[in-house]
Order: C-alpha cells, then sequence, then structure tokens
C-alpha cells in the first residue's frame, strides 16, 4: 500500500524569489517541483521563507510570503493550503497541502531592524501565510537572535529571547535545525525558565551519533525534542548524511526510531536550487535513492524490513500530522 507523505521543509519560495524565470513545475530546476512532489505522494509540504543575514532580508522574506500565497491563487487544481479544515480533512485531499515556515529570523529583523519593526514584519508574515509551520533563528551564521549551526560559542541573544516571548502563544514552534548547540541550550532554557508556550522540533536534521557534522543532532537535543513531544524531520543531503554511502540515510532514520522517537521521526528532505551553489564539494547534493521528491516510495518500501507497518505511516505522515492536528486544533 502506498503511503502518503509529509515533509517538513523544501526552499521552493527562495527559489521562485531568487531566479530568474523560475517555475515551480521545473523538474530539471528544483527536486521538490510540484510534478515531483505529486510523483512522490506528498500531500503536505512545508515551504520555508528563507533569508541570509543582510540588510535586505526582511525584503526578501515579504516577497516570498507574497509568493506563497501567489502560488496558492494561481495553482489550485495542484495545491492547497495546510492549514488546519486540510488536516482535518486529510483523507479527501486531492491536492497537495502547502505551509510556509520562516528558516533565519533575519527575515523577521535584519541588524538595524528595531523590535517594533521586527514585531510588525512577523505580524505581517503571519497574515499573509495564515499559519506557519515553525520558525528558525538562525540558518549557518551568527545573527542579531544566536548563533547560527557552523558558529561556535555564541547562544541565544537577547533578541533571540524577545522573540521567543513574541512567539509564546502563537502555536508555532520553534526549529532546532540550524542552531549551534549552545543556542539550542538556550533557546530550551529561555523556554523553561520562562515558561513559554513554545513547542520545539526539528524540520530537517540528521543524527550526530551516525555522521558527526556539526549541522546534525547530538543525541541529547534529539531526545529532549522527543520528551517535549515534537518532531524530527531527516535531511537528504548528502553533506549531512555520509559523503560517501547512500545507505546511510536508512541508519539515520532508523537511529531516530532506536532512541525512542517512534512518535516523532519524519522527513525534512531540505530539497532546494542547486545550480548556482558554489561549493563543488558539494556536488551531487542529493544522492540518487533520495534525488527529489518521487523517490519516498521506495524510500518507505526500502525501511518494509526494519520497520512495522505503524511505524512506517508514522515516519510517512503519521507524525507530523498528528503534531500540527494537536497543536492548532
Amino acid at each position: 500500500m502506498r503511503l502518503p507523505v509529509v515533509d517538513l521543509h523544501c526552499d521552493m519560495l527562495s527559489y521562485l524569489a531568487k531566479v530568474p524565470a523560475a517555475n515551480p513545475y521545473s523538474k530539471d530546476d528544483i527536486a521538490c517541483a510540484i510534478p515531483w512532489l505529486k510523483a512522490g505522494g506528498v500531500r503536505m509540504q512545508v515551504m520555508a521563507i528563507y533569508t541570509d543575514v543582510n540588510p535586505e532580508s526582511m525584503k526578501l522574506a515579504s516577497k516570498q510570503a507574497d509568493i506563497f500565497q501567489n502560488l496558492l491563487e494561481e495553482n489550485l487544481m495542484d495545491l492547497a493550503y495546510a492549514g488546519p479544515d486540510f488536516l482535518a480533512n486529510w483523507k479527501n485531499q486531492k491536492n497537495v497541502g502547502i505551509i510556509a515556515s520562516v528558516e533565519n529570523a533575519a527575515g523577521f529583523g535584519n541588524e538595524t531592524a528595531t523590535l517594533d519593526e521586527i514585531k510588525s514584519q512577523f505580524d505581517s508574515i503571519l497574515d499573509k501565510c495564515k499559519k506557519l509551520a515553525y520558525i528558525s533563528l538562525t540558518h549557518h551564521t551568527e545573527n542579531r537572535f544566536g548563533g547560527g549551526n557552523y558558529t561556535d560559542g555564541i547562544g541565544l541573544k537577547d533578541d533571540g529571547k524577545h522573540l521567543l516571548d513574541y512567539m509564546a502563544g502563537k502555536k508555532i514552534p520553534i526549529d532546532l535545525s540550524h542552531t549551534s548547540d549552545l543556542l539550542a541550550e538556550g533557546i530550551l532554557n529561555h523556554i523553561d525558565t520562562e515558561k513559554l508556550d513554545v513547542p520545539v522540533i526539528a524540520s530537517h536534521s540528521n543524527f550526530r551519533e551516525i555522521w558527526n557534522h556539526r549541522r546534525n543532532l547530538t543525541d541529547e537535543f534529539a531526545k529532549e525534542i522527543i520528551y517535549r513531544g515534537g518532531i524530527i524531520g531527516v535531511n537528504f543531503l548528502r553533506a549531512f548524511l555520509d559523503n560517501d554511502v547512500p545507505e546511510r540515510l536508512f541508519e539515520h532514520l532508523l537511529h531516530g526510531f532506536h532512541i525512542k522517537g517512534e512518535k516523532a521521526m519524519c522527513f525534512g528532505a531540505d530539497f532546494f536550487y542547486t545550480k548556482n551553489f558554489g561549493d563543488p564539494s558539494r556536488i551531487p547534493f542529493y544522492f540518487p535513492l533520495a534525488e527529489n521528491s518521487s523517490k519516498y516510495p521506495g524510500l518507505l518500501e526500502h525501511l518494509e524490513t526494519d520497520l512495522s507497518d505503524q511505524h512506517l505511516a508514522n515516519l510517512a505522515y503519521e507524525n507530523a500530522l498528528n503534531f500540527y492536528k494537536k497543536l492548532w486544533k
């Protein structure tokens, strides 16, 4: 039986915002193109609003929020807004449901924005997108909110605390996928100290226990997400799986179950536009077994000998679906 799929992270919106003549149907350009999503049985796809840390970050984030709106308006035959009504009628949906997220809070506030401007930008993006699947405070580098995953010794800054405070009660999870370890620790401590109502997830992260890369989660942080009822989406990028062994993807997926994440494990493929990427060592970005969104049925079939039918369903869609149903009820 072919299972529907929920995927927690792709960069379709930044592709459409930055690449001339970008087309959401272009299978040659981006691995999460709409035809690939449909071929792989993806029924819900999170699309990240992604920005670098630069003076234009707020403008680019607003542009991507507009693009998200336009995608829904212009592709009614293929896409639908994946809000609470979509989730409540999951089995009757025929279109791919899409929901936005924010990857790098620099999209809310560049380095010179005031806190009032940040809150205004936050409210504007949330209004355009209706809901946000999650927010990441950082990407790879440091910003005014904290330290990214390629920064050492930089944790949660005061502006990061202000943003977490502003998120509280809005039913938007905080994402640990791009934090430094010190930032992840600071986020968890601030949530607990201030008793904030902020769920915690990792939208597109693998396990450091399997592949020792600072972009991947330590078991300590992974278990903390599981303990807090969050979800973890496994990333398909070769650099974060294993440079040489494609099957390492299955080890990452199974490791999440081994640390008692049977209710947490999801997919977070992280498909993005790779043609203008400057680092040739990253090529190929994805192994053939997971090179686009059509590959989910094959991945799930491979796991049939290791996971029960229920655990396969949990991974494919039920964990993510149940998390957001509970969050947004």
